[in-house]
C-alpha cells in the first residue's frame, strides 16, 4: 500500500515539470508588425448586465442586440464579451463611439497591460492568469475592459472561463454596493477581481518552489537545474504579466476625467496595494529560484568533491601495495625474501598493514 501511494503522489507531481513544447508562450508574445491570430471559429457570447439600485436584469443576447442597446438615465449597462470577433467587435465599439486605436488595443492580443483614455472613454487592457494543474503552467489571456457614461464593455478571448462569477454574483444581490454605485465601480470591481485572482496563481507557483526547496535540502531532488529553469520562465511570464498592472492603476488614480468619481479613489489604491504585493511576492520567488540554482550548484560540486576525495583516498590506499609489489616485482638476483617460504605472505601482509595505519592517520586528521 505504501509504494502505491507512493507512485499515485508521483504521478500526481509528474505533469507539472512535463515540458509542453507545443503550449508554452514564446517570451515575446506581442508583435505589433504580425497580424495576431484569434480564433475567429468561436462564435461571440454576449452576456448583458442591465440594473440600478432597484431593477436588475441579466440576460445574452445576439451581436444586433448589443449594438442597439443605450444606457438609460441611472442605469448602468455591463455587456461581456467572450470570443473576439474582428468584425463584430468593430460594429458593437462603433455603436459606443469608441476610438479606432482602442479597437485595434482590443483586436491585438498579447499585449502588456495598458490604460488609455480616448476621446471620453477609458479603456485599460491586462491578462487574466490561470493555473493549469495539469501541466502546471501559467495560462494568459487578455482581458479589454472600456468605460464609458454609463457602460462598460469587458472583452475576453476565451469564452470558456473567467474569474467574473463573484461581481455577478454581487450585482445579483439588491442593496450590493455594486449597484449603488457608479459605472467606474464596476470598472474598478472587474479589475480587482482579475488582481484577486492573480494571488491564486501566485500560491500554486510557490508551493511547487517549496517543495523543490524540500526535496533539495534533502538531497533527493533529481534534475533540479531543468526544474529550476521551468519554474524561472513561469516566474518570469508571471513577472512580466503582473509588473505593468501597477502602471495602469496608477492611471486610474491619475486620471482628471469626469467618468471616475473622487469617492471611489480610494478602491483603486486598495488595488494598488494589492498590485504592488503581488509584484513583491514575484520577485521573492524570483530571488528563491536564483537561491536554488546556488543550492543546487553547490550540492553537485559537493557531490564530485566527495566522490573525487574517495578516488583520491582509495588510490592512496592502494600506493603501499602498488610500491611492495613493484620493489618484489623486479628482475634482481637478491631480493629480500624471495626465496623464503612464507615471503608471498609477509609481502601481502605488509599491503594491507600499512593501509590500515594510513586510515587510522587519516581518521585522526579528520579527512573524512
Amino acid at each position: 500500500m505504501g509504494f502505491r501511494r507512493q507512485a499515485n503522489k508521483l504521478v500526481t507531481l509528474l505533469p507539472e515539470w512535463t515540458w509542453n513544447y507545443s503550449k508554452r508562450k514564446p517570451i515575446t508574445s506581442y508583435n505589433p508588425k504580425r497580424e495576431e491570430v484569434r480564433q475567429e471559429d468561436i462564435t461571440p457570447v454576449y452576456h448583458l448586465f442591465n440594473y440600478d439600485v432597484a431593477a436588475f436584469s441579466e440576460k445574452k443576447v445576439s451581436h444586433a442586440e448589443a449594438c442597439a442597446i443605450k444606457p438609460e438615465q441611472d442605469q448602468i449597462i455591463w455587456i461581456n464579451i467572450d470570443g473576439l470577433r474582428k468584425t463584430e467587435v468593430e460594429k458593437l465599439c462603433n455603436c459606443y463611439n469608441i476610438h479606432n486605436l482602442v479597437i485595434e488595443d482590443i483586436l491585438s492580443v498579447g499585449q502588456r497591460a495598458k490604460m488609455d483614455e480616448v476621446e471620453e472613454i477609458m479603456f485599460c487592457l491586462l491578462p487574466m492568469l490561470y493555473y493549469n494543474e495539469g501541466t502546471g503552467q501559467i495560462e494568459t489571456e487578455q482581458v479589454s475592459i472600456v468605460l464609458g457614461r454609463g457602460f462598460v464593455l469587458s472583452f475576453q478571448e476565451d469564452p470558456l472561463r473567467d474569474v467574473f462569477n463573484p461581481v455577478r454574483d454581487r450585482l445579483r444581490v439588491s442593496g450590493s454596493k455594486v449597484r449603488q454605485r457608479t459605472a467606474d465601480y464596476l470598472c474598478y470591481s472587474l479589475i480587482d477581481i482579475i488582481v484577486d485572482s492573480y494571488f491564486e496563481v501566485i500560491e500554486k507557483t510557490n508551493e511547487r518552489i517549496e517543495r523543490l526547496e524540500d526535496g533539495l535540502l534533502l538531497q533527493k531532488e533529481n534534475g533540479a537545474l531543468a526544474k529550476i529553469s521551468i519554474l524561472r520562465r513561469e516566474v518570469m511570464l508571471l513577472r512580466r504579466s503582473i509588473l505593468p498592472v501597477r502602471d495602469l492603476v496608477n492611471g486610474f488614480l491619475k486620471s482628471e476625467n469626469h467618468i471616475l468619481e473622487d469617492r471611489h479613489d480610494k478602491y483603486y489604491k486598495d488595488v494598488l496595494d494589492h498590485i504592488i504585493q503581488a509584484n513583491e511576492f514575484v520577485e521573492n520567488q524570483r530571488e528563491m529560484l536564483m537561491n536554488l540554482q546556488d543550492l543546487s550548484m553547490s550540492q553537485i560540486n559537493i557531490r564530485m568533491n566527495e566522490v573525487m576525495k574517495l578516488f583520491t583516498m582509495v588510490a592512496t590506499l592502494l600506493a603501499p601495495a602498488t610500491v611492495i609489489g613493484g620493489i618484489f616485482g623486479m628482475n634482481f638476483d637478491v631480493i629480500p625474501l624471495s626465496h623464503h617460504g612464507s615471503g608471498f605472505y609477509f609481502a601481502v601482509a605488509i599491503m594491507l598493514i600499512v593501509p590500515v595505519f594510513m586510515l587510522i592517520w587519516f581518521k585522526k586528521k579528520g579527512w573524512f
